[in-house]
């Protein structure tokens, strides 16, 4: 058994965590560049807490220029085991509404303009994301949410797209007809391919604000309106985390899904061949494996 620190990515509207005990906004440096903000720490039911939100305070970074990476590494730097990643997201169908919550567990990931990778030359590895979600803490968090106030819909695939401008009609009716997404978001890509090669437990909650431009009756996506639903939605979320801790505890076994030794087979580079330099940087995400 290990301890267990929960991580918080927080997405729109959502930049904290209420009632944690010992609450401290920490800076941390990573090899990997500057995360979005400092991170605040703290024991929540006396579980040990980790809260960073995504676009850092007063909302600064578009999901392109979010530091996906920096912010894996220093979460994991922290200790975190069991990420969960709170954002804004679009549907694609009627029944799943503004103000509902889906707990995603696929993936279409559109984005290029991003780095998804800790690996490359001088160090290559490949991991699994066939399921990129870990069903074991999705499976808590719905438990969590069931006394938010949100209507909770479990599984559904994510489309990501680069963004910062929202869906043409054109491709919110591909990415609903044709390739059967359920919702769409800027920002869990790279992110969870990147907590899989971190060999952290990660588990998205997609906050419905709106219909993307599918819908005959909703129009072009209004940010006014999706700030409203955003207040509404980020509530909710904060209760759903106030939940969590004292539903998995302070302590861990090893991950039923295997998330934590996601690199066990997946360094392909030969010791001798292997970058030094890249090794040193690698310390916190792969350093059980180097």
């Amino acid at each position: 058994m290990t301890e267990r620190v929960i991580g918080v990515i927080g997405g729109s509207g959502v930049y904290e965590i209420d009632g944690l005990e010992g609450a401290n906004w920490v800076s941390v440096d990573s090899p990997f560049g500057t995360p979005s903000d400092a991170i605040l720490t703290g024991r929540l039911s006396g579980v040990q807490m980790a809260f960073l939100p995504r676009h850092g305070r007063g909302h600064v970074h578009s999901p392109s220029s979010v530091p996906y990476r920096a912010n894996i590494d220093a979460l994991k730097r922290l200790g975190v085991t069991d990420l969960i990643s709170v954002s804004a997201c679009g549907s694609f169908r009627e029944e799943l509404a503004p103000g509902d919550f889906v707990l995603v567990d696929q993936f279409i990931d559109r984005t290029f303009a991003r780095e998804k990778s800790f690996f490359g030359a001088g160090l290559v590895a490949h991991v699994s994301v066939a399921h990129p979600t870990c069903a074991d803490l999705s499976a808590k968090l719905a438990e969590a949410a069931k006394g938010s106030g949100a209507t909770l819909h479990h599984g559904g695939t994510y489309l990501a797209m680069e963004g910062p401008q929202f869906s043409t009609l054109a491709e919110s009716l591909l990415y609903r007809n044709e390739w059967k997404a359920d919702v769409i978001g800027m920002t869990n890509m790279p992110e969870a391919k990147l907590a899989r090669e971190a060999e952290m437990c990660y588990a998205p909650i997609a906050m419905i604000t709106d219909y993307d431009s599918w819908h005959s009756d909703h129009g072009a996506v209004d940010i006014t309106e999706i700030i409203k639903t955003l207040t509404g939605n980020a509530a909710n979320a904060r209760k759903t985390i106030a939940a969590l801790p004292a539903l998995l505890g302070g302590t861990r076994a090893p991950c039923p899904c295997g998330c934590d030794r996601a690199l066990d087979h997946a360094i392909m580079t030969a010791p001798d061949k292997r970058d030094p330099a890249m090794i040193a940087q690698l310390d916190a995400v792969a350093g059980r494996v180097l």
